[in-house]
């Protein structure tokens, strides 16, 4: 009795997991995590699936609160409906397991490394580089890991320094870890590291390769990271395999 009393008032666990059971849902949001809103024909060209059928995929992601719709005159944009939603998605990709298919071609082969490199995780940094950036900031004392994630005194400071502020008075935690799926470590979320992330695109410390989440760290980014953190050239330089086979060159990341 006492078993089925939980089943009927604890939270349905399994209405969220049925709405991410389909691997088409479980694609669109994924997609989604660049923080961007995307039209239901590209995210159906983006599946391979025919867009009658990616409508009503999003009607489904919409109704359950994992997706909000924005329209623009004729046009119907969907996006994640909020950061949390985001740390879902990126938590449980790095939980399931990884099917590694051989890339079709050299460009495929430079996109999957280029978002294993840096990427953007709906509105922070991921990949290899936002977990340097994590390290180096624990090894600095910005960030504390005793009782939980926490931003120092001196991560405050230092953040200030920079011209960053966080918005106070959100529901938003300010710190939090985010399991890295590529890296199967912790990077920074929350809203600390959505302002880090926004600074870094501001200050032309990174840019977008081409219409992906991924993302190279510029010749400016690099020296900026480096004398801010320590972060070695080597660890932030895409290698030119990478560059030459994405078919993106960002000039200000050629040195």
């Amino acid at each position: 009795m006492e078993t089925r009393r939980v089943r009927e008032t604890g939270p349905d666990l399994a209405f969220v997991a049925r709405l991410l059971a389909d691997g088409t849902r479980a694609g669109f949001c994924l997609a989604l995590l660049d923080g961007r809103a995307w039209t239901a024909t590209e995210l159906a060209r983006h599946m391979g699936v025919a867009a009658s059928t990616a409508t009503e995929h999003l009607n489904v992601l919409v109704r359950g609160n994992l997706l909000v719709e924005e329209r623009q005159g004729r046009h119907r944009y969907v996006r994640l409906a909020d950061p949390q939603v985001a740390e879902l998605i990126e938590s449980l990709a790095a939980m399931a397991p990884h099917r590694t298919p051989p890339p079709r071609s050299l460009s495929a082969a430079g996109r999957r490394q280029a978002l294993a490199h840096a990427r953007t995780c709906y509105d922070h940094l991921a990949g290899t580089v936002g977990v340097a950036i994590t390290d180096a900031m624990t090894e600095r004392g910005l960030l504390g890991w005793d009782h939980g994630l926490r931003l120092t005194g001196d991560g405050e400071t230092w953040l200030g320094g920079l011209g960053i502020t966080v918005p106070a008075g959100t529901r938003r935690p300010s710190v939090r870890s985010c399991l890295d799926w590529t890296e199967r470590r912790p990077h920074l979320a929350g809203a600390v590291g959505a302002a880090l992330c926004r600074h870094a695109f501001d200050a032309g410390w990174i840019t977008r390769i081409g219409t992906t989440r991924a993302v190279a760290v510029t010749g400016v980014g690099r020296h900026a990271l480096h004398g801010l953190l320590g972060l070695p050239d080597g660890s932030l330089a895409q290698s030119e395999e990478i560059r030459s086979s994405t078919g993106v060159i960002p000039p200000s990341c050629v040195t």
